[in-house]
């Protein structure tokens, strides 16, 4: 089970990202582009995948992940199942969200 602590932290662990708020919801963004969401009121985290990454990741950790309901799922947004969730591999699929956004300056010094 991975917290919602824990969650922000691994979020904002990564280069550049930095914690907001919109409509009830946090989330972390790098140069204002949002590549994890985080809703207390019902412990829902979200990570920004495309749908290629979103499929692979619901085949390789099945429960952990599932997409949103709706258009945004199909584009790509997945719903972390925290219950089910582990840091490790949250923190691997999250470098696949934040890379979605990060600009390539950012992402080499995730390399280093």
């Amino acid at each position: 089970m991975l917290t919602m602590d824990e969650f922000s932290a691994l979020a904002l662990s990564f280069p550049g990202a930095v914690q907001g708020r919109h409509i009830e919801v946090d989330d972390f963004r790098v140069e204002g582009k949002i590549f994890a969401t985080l809703r207390q009121v019902d412990q829902r985290a979200v990570l920004k995948f495309s749908p290629d990454e979103q499929k692979l990741f619901m085949e390789t950790a099945p429960g952990m992940f599932e997409p949103v309901h709706g258009s945004w799922g199909q584009k790509g947004w997945t719903r972390v199942v925290l219950a089910k969730a582990d840091a490790e591999t949250v923190r691997h699929a999250m470098t696949y969200a934040w890379r979605s956004v990060a600009p390539k300056k950012l992402q080499a010094r995730l390399k280093a």
